[in-house]
């Protein structure tokens, strides 16, 4: 009996032992699992920390792509603006201009041809460059409706470009009737066209007797603007 006893005693002890063995084991390896733990974490901290970085690293590199669209647009914009400014330079050449009767100088000379008539020279003034883009002048002796002269077709170029020494001519007929009837003037009005506010009043190298006048058209060929009635 006794010694069934002490080998169930022997075996309690043992069991006992083995119970604190296995207890002080699990508390040696516990400090070891958390470090273990912790560099893990330390590990995907780290992992995470360069994503960020890759993250950052990026962003100047979008952020230098819409600069540089910014400068090539401001580019363009800049050749737009020349293109503007030519084309600008090329509308103030004047080039096509029509003359106005204050863009010209006349001169009136008495001529002895078809029974008298009087021949005006049209020339640019200094400076400028002009077209007769109207083929006959608007011509009046005073202001009445019977001293308007009637145009006859004679001569005629169009246009007729003044400049310098360049020279259009004209000739008028006062009188083209056969009786005693007609005015006196010693004037004569002209201008390009009869809506020009600004004509020229011309002084005429004689006296004038006027009735039913009449008036060529402009042409650089003095021989052409010489009145006749066909």
């Amino acid at each position: 009996m006794r010694s069934r006893l002490a080998a169930r005693s022997a075996r309690l002890v043992l069991a006992a032992a083995a119970v604190t063995a296995l207890a002080a084991t699990t508390t040696a390896c516990g400090p070891e699992d958390n470090g273990a733990a912790d560099s893990a974490a330390t590990a995907s901290a780290g992992s995470g920390g360069g994503g960020s970085d890759s993250s950052s690293s990026d962003s100047p590199s979008t952020s230098g792509s819409s600069t540089g669209g910014s400068n090539s647009s401001g580019s363009t914009d800049k050749t737009d603006s020349g293109n503007k400014t030519d084309s600008g330079g090329g509308e103030k050449s004047g080039y096509g201009q029509s003359c106005g009767t204050n863009d010209l100088d006349f001169t009136v000379t008495s001529e002895s041809q078809a029974g008298g008539y009087y021949l005006v020279t049209a020339k640019a003034k200094s400076g400028i460059t002009c077209y007769l883009d109207i083929n006959t002048p608007s011509v009046s002796f005073g202001s009445g409706a019977d001293g308007v002269a009637s145009p006859v077709g004679q001569g005629g170029e169009d246009p007729i470009k003044l400049t310098g020494a360049a020279v259009a001519y004209t000739g008028i007929n006062p009188k083209t009737t056969n009786s005693d009837a007609g005015k006196e003037f010693e004037n004569v009005i002209i201008s390009i066209t009869e809506e020009d506010a600004d004509p020229a009043e011309l002084k005429l190298p004689d006296t004038a007797t006027v009735d039913k006048p009449i008036v060529t058209n402009w042409s650089t060929n003095r021989a052409e603007t010489v009145p006749v009635i066909v």
